[in-house]
């Protein structure tokens, strides 16, 4: 008898632990540092084996009263390939969740619930402040410093300048605005033509150099885009900025490694390989970097004819950054990925790119809630790319992307944990590339986008599919709707019965729409019928038409398609009727 109970007590703490692997505990929540418009937390959950655990996210402005949804937290998977593995993804016994609310009003305070939900057991419900960010302004009670050209004297009045910045930078301190005459400064001024900053502003008192209005201010590194060095060296300094500057000459323009808080506003980038570079930024090292309304011009073709080329207007790492409201032409990518270093909780937005010949933006190296999203590019070989994202979310959603020779999308290296919504990408070719040789994609999610091609596949694998999630997307202008997998599916009908490896079924929900790309957009705009032509504006128009195959065919997705007109979001980055909005440069910002 007594070995019977025994059994039975072995039995029941055995169908016990089962359970309790299958029910989830909550653990640590950490709030990402915020952008002006995004929000962003990870929430660690133990247990949930059989993965149905569900964490929503609700959010409001403190003290109203009404809660909104947002889209729920997102379950990572580490990347897989051993040499890109995420250690804070990796959650023994558990999983790391992730997410972002979006498209939030700056420097304003927000209530934030999260509700977890496991049917084996673990509900749970936690509650958050956190505040967005705002747009740096400077202080009103700043001291003015006035400097014109030379090399030496003046006491920074506004009736005897600074001769030089050389002269100038011994009154570098945290509260301090530098007002520049017109002229040349850095070369003949600087040793070795290097302005090199050795003081950091701090919070609420930054170091500022600012053309002060009277004429082009030039800051000349004395070369070319290939003369080695940098024009602007800060090695770990913080607080500082740079204003309505023409910077030249020089192959690294701004170098501020291991900084913080730095404003590149309103300059014009030219005869230089890297706008502004800062890497080896940990997630706490390096924050807040303000990069907006500036432009880079450099001396890429298309099509290209020198293979990948490395001209860019950013180079970093870190979190918390916002890099909004830029112009790159005839760059090798528009905002360059670093492995210097990991970026988190930063946003990409607004930015024009036109003649990149490798990639557009890349979140290459992410960790966690990185946004891309409403940006205009053309002529790129390829467009957004995480190459790898080391487990997510990466959210890159509403953007325009047109005539890309390889593909919309550059999922490499084994990457996971990518979020694609609502973005308009026509190619000449397959609408949707996914060609990364034969490694692993894991964990991508698709929803609500258009892909309009010319010919072959509407989409095209190579890689190995894992947990991947497409569904809702319009396709037009193929012959044979996919290759997923290694294998072919002919029509768009039979790709929603397709199943693959790995638990997954392909296309298995609404499924996907077929687009008549005649018809799709109110210009008539097609898909590009010769990918070595260099498209301008003038031939591009994305607004659909009212009887186009994407109008209210798109599925709705909490945060990113509230505000969505008719019966249903559309497909594509932009609404029926939606007034076109504003990419590159803004005409004015606050200064």
């Amino acid at each position: 008898m007594k070995n019977v109970i025994l059994l039975c007590t072995c039995f029941l703490i055995f169908i016990s632990s089962l359970w309790a692997e299958d029910s989830s505990k909550p653990g640590v929540i950490f709030k990402e540092i915020s952008t002006l418009h995004c929000l962003g937390v990870r929430w660690t959950i133990h247990g949930d084996a059989n993965e149905n655990a569900v964490v929503d996210i609700y959010y409001k402005v403190k003290g109203s009263k009404e809660w909104r949804k947002g889209f729920p937290l997102f379950r990572t998977h580490p990347n897989p390939h051993s040499s890109n593995q995420s250690k804070i993804h990796t959650i023994k016994g558990g999983w790391m969740f992730a997410g972002s609310i979006v498209g939030l009003v700056p420097d304003t305070e927000y209530e934030i619930k999260l509700n977890l939900n496991d049917p084996d057991g673990g509900k749970k419900e936690e509650l958050l402040t956190l505040k967005t960010w705002k747009e740096p302004v400077e202080p009103k009670d700043i001291k003015k410093i006035y400097v014109m050209p030379g090399n030496g004297g003046g006491d920074g009045s506004k009736g005897s300048p600074f001769k030089g910045l050389q002269a100038a930078l011994p009154k570098a301190q945290p509260g301090t605005l530098f007002l520049l005459h017109k002229g040349v400064y850095v070369k003949g001024d600087c040793p070795e033509n290097t302005l090199t900053l050795k003081t950091s502003g701090i919070e609420g008192k930054p170091i500022v150099f600012r053309a002060l209005g009277d004429g082009e201010v030039i800051l000349d590194g004395g070369g070319s885009d290939s003369t080695k060095g940098r024009l602007i060296s800060a090695e770990n300094i913080k607080h500082v900025w740079f204003e309505d500057f023409t910077i030249q000459g020089r192959m690294y323009a701004i170098v501020a490694h291991g900084g913080s808080n730095w404003v590149i506003r309103r300059c014009k980038f030219i005869k230089v390989n890297k706008g502004f570079t800062a890497h080896n930024g940990g997630y706490n090292d390096s924050q807040h970097h303000f990069i907006s309304d500036n432009s880079i011009k450099g001396p890429t073709h298309w099509p290209r004819k020198k293979g990948i080329e490395s001209y860019c207007l950013t180079y970093m790492s870190g979190s918390g950054h916002v890099i909004a409201f830029n112009k790159m032409s005839n760059v090798g990518d528009g905002m360059h990925g670093t492995g210097y270093g990991n970026l988190s909780a930063s946003d990409y937005y607004r930015n024009d790119i036109n003649v990149a010949t490798d990639d557009g933006l890349e979140t290459d190296y992410g960790q966690f809630n990185v946004r891309v999203f409403e940006n205009r590019m053309r002529n790129i070989i390829h467009g957004i790319t995480a190459q790898p994202s080391h487990g997510g979310p990466i959210y890159i959603f509403r953007n325009l992307i047109y005539n890309t020779p390889l593909s919309p999308f550059k999922l490499n290296n084994h990457t996971t944990g990518v979020l694609i919504f609502h973005n308009t990408c026509l190619r000449q070719g397959d609408g949707f590339r996914i060609v990364p040789a034969n490694e692993t994609v894991t964990n991508i999610i698709t929803r609500n986008n258009l892909f309009l091609g010319t010919s072959s596949y509407g989409l095209k694998t190579t890689g190995r599919m894992r947990r991947c999630n497409f569904d809702n997307d319009g396709y037009g202008g193929f012959k044979s709707f996919a290759s997923w997998n290694g294998q072919k599916i002919k029509t768009i009908v039979a790709a929603k019965t397709a199943t693959y490896k790995n638990r997954n079924k392909f296309y298995n929900q609404k499924g996907a729409f077929l687009i008549n790309t005649a018809t799709c957009f109110e210009s008539g705009m097609l898909p590009p019928k010769n990918n070595k032509h260099e498209y301008t504006l003038k031939e591009l128009n994305f607004s659909l038409a009212k009887k186009s195959d994407a109008v209210d065919k798109g599925v709705i997705l909490p945060g990113f398609n509230d505000n969505f007109h008719g019966k249903a979001p559309d497909l594509g980055a932009i609404e029926l009727g939606q007034k076109p909005l504003h990419y590159g440069p803004r005409k004015t910002t606050d200064k």
